[in-house]
């Protein structure tokens, strides 16, 4: 697979691992095109589209480098800039290069699926530094104000990435990042117990959209899980194969195994999982974690099937990708064992 393929993979269709960030449609579709252009000059510069640079996460590395390059370059212009002429107005530039590490932070957060968690750290790691480059370079090139007895506004304190209920149902109405095509699943429920037994592989991706109050058991192994726009429901599932996205839910219970989770704009919801990779939530509040609890006849060759029948102890490692600081997110939070539900059998 090209980079060209690679990046368009990741931002819209991952057949069997459907992993979009869900959040600012504008500048992801931004950042998709200037990364494309990027490594599209690359590819007119290669012979040979089949060499191994070409990979999933070389190709990361390529584009994630570049970008990188490109924002130091231009601090170092606008600390030059700033030395040649001091009363230069440079926000225009700095609010530029903010915006380019926004986008850098997103394209790691949409690529983690497939990177070593090592890259991961170290990616994060880089945007953190860039940030604080940007802070320092922003201290030192800012004008001076001019000296005044006029009285101002205390600063209020920032809220760091704390997401809160308010925040969030201020929020424009998000769109789905990701839409499955003639998937099979439950769509537009209320009030229903909906069952479903998986044989085999028969089946690549499931959906479950727009359900209200109801109750889903779905036994066996399959692809991947699709989840969106479910109020006051439980979910109990067997092992996913590949990934489960679950965007805009609320109230929920969830009881569900899968290499690979990632949780978008959830509201006081209670997640019992078995997972090989962390956990990601993102623009979510007031959601617990706790280890999975799920039974029925079968399970255990199904997880073993599924390379899940060893409970890792990741569903406790939760990466917040609204906060980056070295300190627990207040957004998510460990069950307490006095709480959880005991293990279901369906």
């Amino acid at each position: 697979m090209d980079n060209q393929q690679a990046l368009s993979t990741t931002a819209t269709d991952m057949s069997t691992d459907p992993t979009l960030d869900s959040t600012t449609q504008r500048k992801l579709a931004a950042m998709i095109e200037r990364l494309s252009s990027l490594h599209q000059s690359r590819v007119s510069t290669k012979t040979d589209l089949k060499d191994p640079s070409f990979e999933s996460t070389k190709s990361f590395i390529l584009l994630f480098t570049n970008s990188k390059q490109e924002i130091e370059s231009s601090l170092t212009q606008i600390q030059q800039n700033s030395d040649t002429n001091p009363t230069l107005d440079l926000k225009p530039e700095l609010e530029k290069i903010s915006l380019s590490i926004t986008e850098l932070e997103k394209f790691v957060a949409e690529s983690s699926y497939f990177l070593p968690p090592y890259e991961v750290r170290s990616s994060l790691k880089t945007i953190s530094d860039l940030k604080q480059t940007l802070d320092s370079v922003t201290s030192k090139v800012k004008p001076r104000k001019k000296f005044s007895f006029k009285n101002k506004h205390a600063k209020k304190p920032e809220t760091a990435n704390v997401v809160t209920k308010e925040a969030i149902e201020n929020e424009p109405e998000q769109q789905m990042s990701y839409k499955p095509k003639d998937s099979p699943g439950y769509r537009n429920k209320e009030n229903e117990i909906l069952i479903k037994e998986f044989k085999g592989s028969e089946i690549g991706e499931f959906v479950l959209s727009n359900l209200t109050n109801c109750e889903v058991r779905l036994k066996g192994c399959f692809r991947s899980l699709f989840i969106d726009r479910l109020q006051n429901c439980k979910i109990y599932v067997g092992p996913v194969l590949g990934s489960i996205l679950i965007e805009q839910v609320e109230g929920c219970l969830f009881v569900v195994a899968s290499h690979q989770i990632r949780i978008h704009h959830a509201k006081e919801s209670d997640f019992y999982l078995r997972c090989r990779s962390r956990p990601i939530i993102e623009q979510s509040f007031g959601v617990r974690f706790a280890p999975y609890c799920l039974c029925y006849d079968g399970i255990e060759s199904d997880l073993k099937e599924s390379n899940l029948d060893d409970d890792t102890g990741s569903w406790a490692n939760v990466d917040d990708f609204q906060w980056l600081r070295a300190v627990q997110s207040p957004n998510w939070s460990v069950l307490q064992e006095r709480e959880r539900i005991d293990t279901v059998k369906i």
